[in-house]
Formats: C-alpha cells, sequence, structure tokens
C-alpha cells in the first residue's frame, strides 16, 4: 500500500522541516542547525573547543614530569593523574604517588636508564614554572618560542596559561549568570515596586567604570586567582539581569505561564521551570561575550599586577614580562598578544552568531 503524498516519510520530514518522526525538532536542536549555516560562528566554537582541550590536557602538552614512566621498577603516570586533577574535587580523590608527590624532587635528575629507568615525555618536555635554560634565549628548536628572563619556557607557560584564562572566562560569567538571571527572574516575573527598584539598581551599577570598580575591589584584597574571578562576576552581571528581565516580562504572558499559575503552580515552579527555560538563548548572547570580556580584564589585571601573581602563567603577565623586555627580547611579545586576540576574536564570533541565530526577525 502505498503512502499518501501529503505524508513523506520520516527522512523527508526531517530534512524539510527538521521533524524527526512526525514530531517537531526541539528548539535547542533548531538553533543548532541555524547555527551550522554560519561558518564564521562554526569556526569560533572550534577555535573556543581546541582552547578548552588545550587548558584541560596542559598537564599532557607541557610538563616537566613525564606522560608515563618506569622508575626503580615500577611504573608511573604523573602528567595523566595531574591532567585528572584538573576535574572539579578529583585532587581530593587521587594524588600523585611518591616521589613524584614531592616538589622538591625532579624525575630528570633522578632517573638512571642504566638500571632499566625510562619516560615517555610530553611534546613539550618542560614545565610552566621550570628554569629550563638560560635566561632570554631566542626561539629555537629546543625552545620554539624561547626563553623569558628567568628561564623558563615560553610555550609551556603560554599553554598552561590557556587554563588560567579559560577559569576566569567560565567561572566569572557563571557567577555573574547566577546574580543576573536572580535579579532579572525577580523583575521580570514580579514587576511592580520590585522591578523599578532593581531596575534602577542596575542602572546605579552601570554607572560605574566596570575596570576601575574592579580595581578598586581588588585593592582591599590579596591579588589571587579566586577574588579576580569573583570580583569580575560580581561586577558583570547587568547586562544578563537586563536580557532577563526583558525576556521574563514577555514570556509570563504567554499562554503557557497563565496555564501554569492556573493549574496551581508555585510562583518558583513557574520561573525555574517555564520562564527561565525558554529565556536562556538571549542570555547565552550576553555571556559569550562577557567571557571575552573577562578574558581581556583579566589580561589587564595581570598585566598591572592585580591577577595572576608569578612565577604562575597567565597571558597577561607572560604579557607584561614581554613588555619589559621589549628591546632585549622583543619574540616574547608576540605569543601572548595573539593568543588573546584569537581567544576575545573566537568568542565574539560565537555571541555574534548565537545573536543572529536567536533573533526571530532574521529567520
Amino acid at each position: 500500500m502505498t503512502e499518501p503524498l501529503n505524508n513523506p516519510p520520516p527522512r523527508e520530514r526531517e530534512a524539510a522541516g527538521g521533524a524527526i518522526a512526525g514530531r517537531p525538532a526541539s528548539f535547542w536542536r533548531r538553533i543548532w542547525r541555524r547555527y551550522l549555516r554560519y561558518p564564521l560562528g562554526v569556526a569560533g566554537l572550534v577555535t573556543v573547543g581546541v582552547m578548552f582541550v588545550v587548558a584541560f590536557g596542559a598537564p599532557l602538552l607541557a610538563n616537566k614530569d613525564p606522560l608515563v614512566c618506569r622508575y626503580q621498577g615500577r611504573i608511573y603516570f604523573p602528567a595523566v593523574i595531574e591532567t585528572i586533577q584538573n576535574i572539579p574535587l578529583a585532587a581530593w580523590v587521587v594524588r600523585k604517588d611518591l616521589p613524584f608527590r614531592r616538589a622538591d624532587f625532579d624525575f630528570k635528575d633522578a632517573y638512571q636508564p642504566a638500571r632499566g629507568d625510562w619516560a615517555l615525555w610530553a611534546p613539550v618536555h618542560f614545565g610552566p614554572l621550570e628554569i629550563a635554560a638560560l635566561p632570554l634565549n631566542p626561539p629555537s628548536s629546543e625552545h620554539l618560542l624561547g626563553t623569558d628572563e628567568v628561564g623558563r619556557d615560553i610555550l609551556a607557560r603560554m599553554i598552561h596559561g590557556t587554563g588560567v584564562s579559560m577559569k576566569v572566562g567560565f567561572i566569572s560569567m557563571g557567577i555573574a549568570v547566577v546574580i543576573g538571571l536572580f535579579f532579572g527572574a525577580i523583575a521580570g516575573y514580579v514587576g511592580g515596586w520590585s522591578d523599578i527598584a532593581i531596575s534602577r539598581f542596575i542602572e546605579i551599577v552601570m554607572c560605574f567604570p566596570t575596570f576601575f570598580l574592579i580595581l578598586a575591589i581588588l585593592a582591599w584584597f590579596p591579588p589571587r586567582i579566586e577574588n579576580v574571578m569573583i570580583v569580575i562576576g560580581l561586577t558583570s552581571w547587568v547586562g544578563i539581569a537586563r536580557y532577563a528581565r526583558g525576556e521574563i516580562l514577555k514570556l509570563r504572558e504567554q499562554d503557557y505561564a497563565y496555564a501554569a499559575k492556573a493549574l496551581g503552580a508555585s510562583h518558583g515552579r513557574i520561573i525555574f521551570r517555564h520562564l527561565l527555560p525558554n529565556s536562556l538563548a538571549p542570555v547565552m548572547v550576553s555571556v559569550t561575550f562577557g567571557i571575552a570580556s573577562a578574558i581581556l580584564v583579566e589580561a589587564g589585571l595581570s598585566w598591572l599586577g592585580f591577577g595572576v601573581q608569578p612565577p604562575y602563567p597567565s597571558w597577561g603577565n607572560i604579557l607584561r614580562s614581554a613588555y619589559d623586555n621589549l628591546f632585549t627580547a622583543p619574540y616574547m611579545i608576540l605569543p601572548p598578544c595573539v593568543a588573546i586576540f584569537i581567544a576575545v576574536l573566537a568568542f565574539n564570533l560565537v555571541g555574534d552568531a548565537l545573536r543572529d541565530v536567536v533573533d526571530p526577525r532574521l529567520q
């Protein structure tokens, strides 16, 4: 028996209208399919993914300890364990075996091939804090980007600095998202005096120059990366709150919101189950631009000495070190500048594409 012409097979329905097995595709599936039509947005997303891989796998890419080795008759995986410790709370469960756990142990000096010791090294077999050669050595086959004023490998420090930038961008914006969604949801859903008070508070916060406000706050706290992330998050929630407020003001008038209220759903359930999930698409646009801004702010703070403190690497303090040695080692200035530029450009491309995808006027 032939199938009616007005009921095409599931594969044709999926190709034509984004439906699978007769059901319409989900909102996020449609967003993803539209996003794939933007080559620059896809390129930015791929670049962000590569930076994630580099940030998480930094111990596998640049490390003074080997990936796997045989030492005194035992097999060790020091770099692999260090990578696993990048997973939140994993450091409480997984620890390096002795002697690699000791800060004064250097496997390069301790291992002896004559007794059967061997090692498989990372592509860059230098750590970010290791003094690997003479200071200010130019790029060579041993040190592809040269060494800094102390003698540390710049490429190893750039790789580990990627993790700092990713942590600052995502954790600080995670804090901003929580605060922004909270105030935006209250202002948009409750309305009235709550909306007026929160809107005026948002306008007051917007009047302050963000970077100088961050400097003023950090002047009272030790210059640690945790404080940098918290302060950036506490000063970056305004745009997210405005987006969330506008979306919830619109969504609370939809039929499904009235239906949930008529069925006796609590205000909290209506906000967190129905309104907030449907308002996240435009909020994500603000988040992507905020991550790029946070990376720039961290680099600026580290440049001024308020961010990540030496000897620990970040793109900002590597750039500061390069500036201090600009005339004696000009090769140092290019790597951090290029890394910051690519990271900010990638997140901005993702944000631009996502903004076009979620805008119904462009569909």
